[in-house]
């Protein structure tokens, strides 16, 4: 298979070959999905907390004696069993983050990048640079390339004027190709690649 190479005017410029054992057969669904609740779960802050017995506000001294009263016997009024007492196996911070094979990772970036060839929403370009930090002129790029909306910008290595000059664009996100996961990919509603970036990923994704 062949993918069309484009400049930034979105003129082609020459073509670029898609290995089979990267962008042919089956999309596996089920990759993606672990790959992003993976991701999800990483990112989470888990810094929820309730107060024990020990924690919460209150006295710890015994209401009443033990014996001879009638009423039920009791501690302190922090008891779990009291209004205002405390939560007894309540969450506590954690970690939700879980290891995930490198296989299910390289398979699901793999096959997300797959699904969204087949939808046509992946462009390759010659590059992407810019002259100057400026939003705006890094805003006609996209249109010109016909990009809107979520989108991911992918190469070898960041151009920084490019970086913050789309930083700022809401739903826009520029990664090496190193970094980019399924989730990345899942999110855009196009993939813009360079060559390199894109043969850099087929040699790092390869069966």
């Amino acid at each position: 298979m062949q993918l069309d190479v484009v400049n930034n005017e979105n003129k082609k410029v020459g073509t670029v070959d898609l290995r089979d054992d990267v962008f042919g057969g089956r999309v596996n669904a089920d990759l993606i999905w672990e790959s992003v609740v993976h991701e999800n779960a990483s990112k989470r802050s888990g810094t929820h907390a309730t107060k024990n017995r020990a924690l919460v506000s209150g006295s710890g001294k015994k209401p009443w004696k033990q014996k001879g009263t009638g009423r039920a016997r009791v501690g302190e009024i922090r008891n779990p069993l009291w209004r205002h007492g405390g939560t007894v196996f309540g969450p506590q911070p954690r970690s939700y983050d879980f290891k995930l094979p490198k296989k299910v990772e390289r398979g699901a970036l793999r096959a997300a990048l797959a699904q969204k060839m087949t939808e046509g929403q992946l462009i390759v370009v010659e590059a992407l640079a810019a002259g100057e930090i400026k939003t705006k002129a890094a805003a006609e790029m996209l249109a010109g390339l016909g990009v809107s909306g979520k989108t991911v910008l992918i190469d070898v290595a960041v151009d920084e004027k490019l970086s913050r000059s789309v930083r700022n664009m809401p739903g826009v996100m520029f990664l090496p190709s190193g970094r980019i996961t399924a989730r990345d990919v899942m999110l855009a509603n196009r993939v813009v690649a360079t060559r390199g970036a894109l043969e850099k990923l087929q040699e790092a994704l390869a069966l």
